[in-house]
């Protein structure tokens, strides 16, 4: 009786985890597109190419600091020497 209860509470502990995975079919049957989406795709392809050709282009960017900053970027100050820890000595 004790074998038949732990079978049934391991059936009823798996079945929630095998019903989440999912279903994924990894190679999807292939359709071949007829000539008349060929043309429709192609259609569309050209649109989005026009489409593309009228945005302008960007003339500058943005920066409202631009006017602030100077036109020479300061140099980065000397490295300052390493210190030595007291009482030790290199050689």
């Amino acid at each position: 009786m004790r074998m038949l209860s732990a079978a049934v509470v391991m059936v009823l502990l798996t079945a929630p985890a095998y019903a989440q995975t999912p279903n994924v079919n990894l190679i999807p049957e292939l359709q071949s597109k007829s000539p008349e989406e060929k043309e429709q795709d192609a259609i569309k392809e050209k649109a989005y190419k026009d489409s593309l050709r009228k945005i302008p282009d960007a003339k500058a960017s943005a920066d409202p600091w631009g006017t602030v900053r100077s036109a020479d970027a300061p140099k980065a100050a000397a490295p300052a020497k390493p210190k030595t820890k007291t009482g030790s000595s290199n050689q």
